[in-house]
């Protein structure tokens, strides 16, 4: 005996499926735009990143923020345009973990008390990109579905 919900949901999934790929968009759009002004910030004022890092003890304070300036920007670009996303996603997972380890996770969860609560939601935003990559409306996926022509 079949079981009508399980039809149902069948069903609307099928449906739904033709717009998989809108949230992977949406994601990295929000992603860009969120790491686009830190990495900016950082980069047009690398000499003060350096020193805030390094009164946080971080090792070699200068050439880290360098890594998380570069690293935020190309992330930016690169989640923009669709491609490499699932390579940059990496990097950008690991600058939000030292965040939340480092900056957010004492002030508690709230982001209005710059707590973790956005560095998380961006962690867990670049974990389905890292799985589910860009989609089809990316770079990526043009240059894909050219090759296969």
């Amino acid at each position: 005996m079949k079981c009508k919900m399980l039809g149902i949901c069948d069903m609307v999934s099928e449906k739904l499926n033709i717009m998989k790929d809108f949230p992977l968009l949406a994601m990295r759009l929000v992603l860009a735009y969120g790491f686009w002004k830190p990495g900016m910030m950082k980069w047009n004022d690398i000499d003060a990143i350096g020193s805030w890092f390094e009164s946080m003890g971080y090792p070699m304070p200068l050439m880290n923020a360098y890594a998380a300036a570069i690293t935020e920007v190309a992330g930016a670009v690169l989640l923009l345009l669709g491609f490499a996303t699932r390579l940059i996603s990496i990097p950008l997972m690991v600058i939000m973990l030292v965040a939340i380890a480092t900056v957010h996770g004492a002030n508690g969860f709230e982001a209005g008390n710059n707590g973790y609560e956005i560095p998380l939601y961006y962690l867990i935003m670049l974990f389905t990109l890292t799985i589910y990559g860009g989609g089809r409306i990316s770079l990526e996926g043009l240059l894909r579905k050219i090759s296969n022509k």
